[in-house]
């Protein structure tokens, strides 16, 4: 069943009306070519909730549909999960985005770290992450997400180990953490409700001076195994691991 996102404003419980306008008129009309009579998905990106809709009439600018039923979603994590990734180069970021809100992220917020290769330009920074939320946008609606993760605004270091020591665990995966058996243990700990900060390091890595001030914040260093992965691979990995872990213990 196809899945689309709307404003609040344009689903009227009472009434038993949603209404779909933008982009999505002509992609279902010329793309999809759906009849009057058709289900589809309807999910505001906010709550979570999965609104079974049947079109009702078409026109040039929007959907009318009839709400049928609503359906609580039980399809995101557990856990609150917010990947804070070091700025890639070239258009790695957009592929980590796809995968991670795939897998899960709650939000991800790009991180300007002392080796990013990649140095975005304030000026072009709106568009980019305009971009790089409407990747978030098509991954969550291709994984049937109940919610659209926000991209944050790109943040120095700093300012997001400020924001990440808030959270409930502060998980830092990096090379030189070796202890296997703490990474597994920090991970299985993890409750239902919680929020996690993941702090991925750029192609160059953490510098030490990063990891220190990390640490002093609470961080909790993880190891990923004996194999050095790639900034775009790291994030899919923790994701993974936390959705295996705790998708069980609800």
């Amino acid at each position: 069943m196809y899945r689309f996102f709307t404003d609040d404003s344009q689903i009227h419980v009472e009434e038993k009306r949603v209404i779909l306008t933008g982009k999505d008129v002509n992609h279902i009309r010329s793309v999809l070519r759906m009849q009057p009579g058709d289900e589809i998905s309807v999910m505001n990106g906010i709550d979570g909730r999965d609104y079974r809709c049947g079109i009702l009439e078409m026109t040039e600018n929007e959907v009318l549909c009839e709400l049928r039923f609503i359906r609580e979603a039980d399809n995101e994590l557990p856990i609150e999960v917010v990947l804070y990734q070091g700025l890639p180069k070239s258009d790695k970021m957009e592929l980590i985005l796809q995968k991670c809100v795939e897998l899960g992220a709650s939000r991800v917020v790009p991180v300007s770290m002392k080796r990013c290769v990649m140095k975005l330009d304030p000026k072009k920074e709106a568009s980019r992450i305009a971009r790089w939320q409407s990747i978030a946008e098509a991954a969550a609606k291709q994984s049937k997400r109940g919610i659209i993760p926000e991209v944050g605004n790109v943040l120095p270091f700093a300012q997001a180990v400020e924001e990440a020591r808030t959270f409930d665990h502060f998980l830092l995966p990096y090379e030189m953490a070796e202890d296997m058996e703490h990474t597994r243990e920090l991970l299985e700990s993890i409750r239902p409700g919680e929020r996690v900060a993941v702090f991925i390091g750029p192609e160059g890595g953490f510098d030490p001076g990063e990891v220190e001030r990390a640490a002093s914040a609470g961080a909790q260093a993880i190891t990923l195994g004996k194999r050095i992965l790639r900034t775009e691979t790291a994030g899919m990995v923790v994701l993974s691991w936390l959705g295996y872990l705790t998708e069980g213990k609800v």
